[in-house]
C-alpha cells in the first residue's frame, strides 16, 4: 500500500544534531520544556502511529469502504484527505465530518464496520515503530510509570497492544471515547495522570497526530512528536517540544540521557 511522503526529521552529523536539539528545547515557550521534568514519573503513549505505524492500515480501510458506498462520487480518498480529515480524530468526530447528512446511528455503524476491517488487517500486518523495544527497556529499567492513551476504540487498542507484546508493559489504558471529552481535549491525558498518581510537571507524552499533541500540551506536558505519517509542518503547529523520526532517533536519546544526568544529581546542560 502506498504511503504519503511526509517531511521527516533526518539524521544529521553529531554536532549539528546536538546544536539543533538544544535550540529546539531553548525555543520552547509553552511552559512544557523537556529539560525541566526530571525526575520522570510517567511516560504516556498514544497507540496508532506512535507505538505502531498503523495509519496506512486505517487509510486502506477507509479508502476501500468509502469507495464501496460511493463517497466522493466513487473517487478514492487521497492520503492528504485522510491526514486532514481523519487521522488522530475520534470516531464520533470522523463520522460527523464524513457524513454530515447521515443520522448518528448510520454513521456509527459505518465506523464500526470500518474498525472491524481494520482489526482484520492489523492481525496480519502490524509492526512496531523502530526502536520501541529499546525504549520500553529503558523505561522498565528505571521503574517509570506508563500508560497508553488513545482515541481508538477499546477493541482496537487492546488488540494492537497485545500484538506488540505490550499488555504487561502498560499499567493503564485510557480510551478517549470513555472520557468526558476525547483528544484534542486534555481529558484522556489528565485521566491517565490521575490513574498513575503522577504529575504533569514530571511526565511527558509521545504522539504522532495534531489532535494528540494538542491534547498533551493542553494537559500541561511536553510532547515528543513522531513523524511516522503526518507532515512535520502540521505537527509543529500543535507545539510539540521536539519531533523525532522514530524511537531510534538520536534527538530522543540525547533528551533521555539528559534526564538520567539530572536524575542522579547532575546539572542540566541546557
Amino acid at each position: 500500500m502506498g504511503r504519503a511522503g511526509p517531511n521527516r526529521v533526518g539524521l544529521r552529523d553529531e554536532d549539528e544534531s546536538n546544536d539543533s536539539f538544544k535550540e529546539d528545547i531553548i525555543k520552547q515557550d509553552n511552559g512544557c520544556s523537556f529539560s525541566r521534568i526530571a525526575p520522570i514519573q510517567a511516560i504516556l503513549f498514544d497507540i496508532d502511529g506512535t507505538l505502531c505505524d498503523s495509519d496506512p492500515l486505517h487509510y486502506f480501510a477507509f479508502r476501500e469502504m468509502l469507495q464501496e458506498i460511493g463517497f466522493n462520487g466513487g473517487v478514492p480518498i487521497t492520503e492528504d484527505f485522510f491526514i486532514e480529515k481523519i487521522s488522530g480524530k475520534h470516531n464520533e468526530d470522523i463520522g460527523a465530518i464524513l457524513f454530515p447528512d447521515w443520522d448518528h446511528q448510520k454513521a456509527m455503524q459505518f465506523m464500526d464496520d470500518k474498525e472491524a476491517m481494520f482489526r482484520r488487517l492489523v492481525s496480519k500486518q502490524l509492526k512496531p515503530v523502530d526502536g520501541l523495544s529499546k525504549l520500553c527497556k529503558w523505561i522498565e529499567d528505571r521503574g517509570i510509570k506508563r500508560a497508553a492513551v488513545t482515541n481508538a476504540p477499546r477493541a482496537n487498542a487492546e488488540l494492537m497492544i497485545s500484538i506488540l507484546g505490550l499488555t504487561d508493559f502498560f499499567e493503564l489504558l485510557i480510551i478517549g471515547g470513555e472520557c468526558e471529552r476525547a483528544k484534542p481535549y486534555p481529558d484522556p491525558y489528565l485521566k491517565a495522570l490521575k490513574g498513575l498518581q503522577a504529575s504533569a510537571e514530571h511526565s511527558f507524552v509521545f504522539e504522532d497526530s495534531v489532535s494528540g499533541i494538542k491534547a498533551g500540551v493542553a494537559a500541561g506536558m511536553p510532547v515528543i512528536g513522531l513523524t511516522t505519517q503526518n507532515p512535520e509542518h502540521l505537527l509543529m503547529e500543535a507545539n510539540p517540544t521536539i519531533l523525532i523520526k522514530d524511537f531510534n532517533d538520536p534527538k530522543l536519546w540525547m533528551a533521555l540521557e539528559e534526564q538520567d544526568e539530572v536524575a542522579v544529581g547532575g546539572t542540566s546542560k541546557i
